[in-house]
C-alpha cells in the first residue's frame, strides 16, 4: 500500500494567512531519492586544520546587528518543529532534490533548524554555502555547478563526500533587513534552475520567516500570560505552575524546598496618603528590592495587590527564615517617590517547608498563608 503524507505550510496573501496542504506520495518521493546526503565528520573538520585563508568566508558589514537580530528569535539549538520540517519537505519535493535545509547562520556555524538528507546538525561557517547567500539578502544564490565556481571548487563538501555539485539558497530575511540564514536545496549532480523556481524558493523563505515571527509572537504571548504587568515579576499563574513542578520534583527526590508568602505592611496608608500611582511606584520598588535578595534559581512572583511569593529551591526552613530577615530589612528602607516625597512600608512573611506530611502544592501554600496570618497578628498586638 502506497503511503501519502499531508504536508502543511502557510501561504501569506496580503495580511491573511492561509493554511495550504500538499499531498506527497512518499513511496514515489523516496524512490527518486534513495539515499540522503551524508556529510562525514572529516569533511566538516577539514577546514579547521587549514592554516591559510583560502577558505575564509565573507562576513556582512552589519554582522553584529545581524547576529543580534538572529538571537532575538531564541531559536538556535532548539528541537525540531513541524512548521520548519514541513517547509523543508516541501522544498525537497518541489525541486526534486535529495537534500533540503533551513539553516541559520550563527557566529561561527551554520545551524540547521530543519534538515532533510543531511546527517549533521551544523556546519563550520567557513564551508557553508549559506555564508555567501546571506551577503545579498535580496537575491537567491544559485550555483548550477559548484565544481565550476571559483568560490566553491575547493570546498570539502564539493571535493570530498558528499561531493555536492548543485546549490540554491534563498535568504531568510527579517523585517530589519538582516539575513538570518537560508532555506536551501542541494544535489550531487549539476542542475539548471529557472527564474520561476528561484521565485518559489524565495516564497518558501518568506514562509520560514513567517514561521519564525509566529513562533516569537507565541513565546512573547506565553511570557505575558505568566508575567505581572506592573512589576515584571512572574504572576500567580506562573508561581502556581512552578510550585506544582517543584512539588513533583521534591516528591521524587526527597529534596527539600521552602515557600515564602509575603504581604506588605502599611501599603494601604501609602495609597491613602499619596494616591494609587504612588502605590504602584512602591510596588515596583519593592519588587526590585526583592529581586536583589533572591537567588537566580528561585521563583519570585507577585500574587496581586501587595502580596508576593518566593519559591526557594533546595532550601531548608532555616534558610527561608534568614531570607525573610534580609527581605524585611531591604523592604523597610525609605522609598523616594517620583514626586520627591518619602514613604516606607514593611513586610510580613509566612514560611512553609516541604515535608512528607504535605503532599500537595495547595497544602504547602496554605501552611505558608497560615504562618503569614500569625506573623501579621503578632505585629498588630505589639
Amino acid at each position: 500500500m502506497r503511503e501519502s503524507k499531508l504536508i502543511p505550510f502557510w501561504e501569506i496573501t496580503g495580511s491573511v494567512s492561509t493554511l495550504i496542504v500538499i499531498k506527497i506520495d512518499v513511496l514515489a518521493f523516496q524512490s527518486r531519492h534513495p539515499i540522503g546526503i551524508s556529510i562525514p565528520q572529516t569533511s566538516i573538520t577539514t577546514i579547521a586544520d587549514k592554516t591559510d585563508n583560502t577558505m575564509a568566508c565573507p562576513i556582512p558589514e552589519d554582522e553584529a546587528q545581524r547576529l543580534e537580530a538572529l538571537r532575538s528569535y531564541e531559536i538556535l539549538d532548539t528541537p525540531p518543529e513541524v512548521d520548519f520540517d514541513a517547509l523543508t519537505r516541501v522544498a525537497a519535493h518541489t525541486f526534486d532534490t535529495p537534500a533540503a535545509v533551513v539553516g541559520l547562520m550563527d557566529a561561527g556555524r551554520l545551524w540547521f533548524k530543519s534538515r532533510l538528507g543531511v546527517d549533521e546538525p551544523q556546519l563550520d561557517r567557513q564551508i557553508a554555502f549559506c555564508a555567501y547567500a546571506i551577503m545579498e539578502p535580496e537575491k537567491t544564490l544559485i550555483v548550477k555547478d559548484l565544481k565550476s565556481d571559483p568560490r566553491f571548487e575547493d570546498n570539502p563538501l564539493v571535493t570530498q563526500p558528499p561531493n555536492l555539485r548543485f546549490y540554491a539558497g534563498a535568504p531568510i530575511v527579517a523585517r530589519s533587513g538582516h539575513a538570518l540564514g537560508t532555506i536551501a536545496i542541494a544535489d550531487v549532480k549539476p542542475r539548471s534552475f529557472s527564474n520561476a523556481q528561484s521565485g518559489v524558493l524565495r516564497d518558501l523563505s518568506t514562509l520560514v520567516m513567517t514561521a519564525l515571527e509566529s513562533r516569537r509572537r507565541a513565546m512573547q504571548l506565553a511570557r505575558l500570560a505568566m508575567t505581572d504587568y506592573l512589576t515584571g515579576l512572574a504572576n500567580r499563574a506562573e508561581f502556581d505552575r512552578t510550585l506544582e513542578a517543584e512539588m513533583a520534583h521534591a516528591t521524587r527526590t526527597a529534596e527539600t524546598f521552602s515557600v515564602l508568602y509575603l504581604d506588605l505592611d502599611g501599603f494601604k496608608l501609602v495609597n491613602d496618603s499619596f494616591g494609587h500611582a504612588a502605590g504602584d511606584e512602591v510596588l515596583c520598588e519593592v519588587a526590585r528590592r526583592l529581586s536583589q535578595q533572591v537567588r537566580a534559581e528561585d521563583e519570585l512572583a507577585r500574587f496581586g495587590g501587595d502580596e508576593f511569593g518566593v519559591i526557594l529551591r533546595d532550601a531548608s526552613e532555616d534558610s527561608a527564615h534568614k531570607l525573610a530577615e534580609r527581605i524585611a530589612e531591604a523592604v523597610s528602607e525609605p522609598i523616594m517617590l517620583s514626586s520627591g516625597e518619602m514613604t516606607a512600608v514593611g513586610v510580613s512573611a509566612g514560611i512553609a517547608t516541604y515535608a512528607d506530611a504535605i503532599d500537595t502544592a495547595t497544602a504547602l501554600l496554605a501552611e505558608a498563608d497560615r504562618d503569614l496570618y500569625q506573623a501579621k497578628h503578632l505585629k498588630e498586638k505589639r
